[in-house]
């Protein structure tokens, strides 16, 4: 006997580190379930509809009516998007370019010359606005085959274009 023992202390035996640590709230109720091939097929594009990875989760939120998400990526959607974005910082990026040609036109030539070429600029800018409308138009178009025809309309001013 130790002379710790032998005072009535009992010493327990030291936790050792090695090893997974225990989990919190294991899992130990499991359940199997057998479904027919047309009840698979159901529960298969349900799942891949739910977008989530594990079946386990799956299936525990639809047992226990947990709202489920389903999103849908319309890839093409994406890309449009994508490359609007990018129109519209060129398109921000223009008028910045526009407002300094602008003001070296007023400052650098004489105005005449200068009136001339602001014409000039005038006409390419009117075929912008009108190239703006088209791509507005088309994500019009877009929002209401995506959302359907709740979409918010997009209010474009008539008189620029005139």
């Amino acid at each position: 006997m130790n002379k710790e023992e032998s005072k009535g202390e009992i010493k327990l035996p030291q936790r050792r580190k090695v090893g997974r640590t225990p989990k919190s709230d294991p899992a130990i109720f499991r359940y199997a379930i057998s479904l027919t091939e047309v009840e698979n097929a159901a529960f298969l594009g349900r799942f891949d509809e739910s977008g989530m990875t594990v079946k386990a989760y799956f299936i525990t939120t639809c047992i226990f009516n947990k709202h489920l998400k389903v999103i849908e990526l319309d890839k093409a959607a994406i890309d449009y998007y994508m490359r609007l974005t990018t129109f519209y910082s060129q398109f921000r990026a223009i008028g910045v370019n526009y407002n300094q040609v602008v003001r070296s036109l007023k400052s650098s030539f004489p105005e005449k010359k200068a009136l001339v070429m602001l014409a000039k600029l005038e006409i390419v800018t009117i075929e912008l606005v009108k190239l703006n409308r088209q791509i507005m138009n088309l994500t019009e178009k877009l929002e209401e085959k995506l959302y359907g025809s709740e979409a918010k309309p997009l209010l474009i001013d008539e008189k620029i274009l005139e």
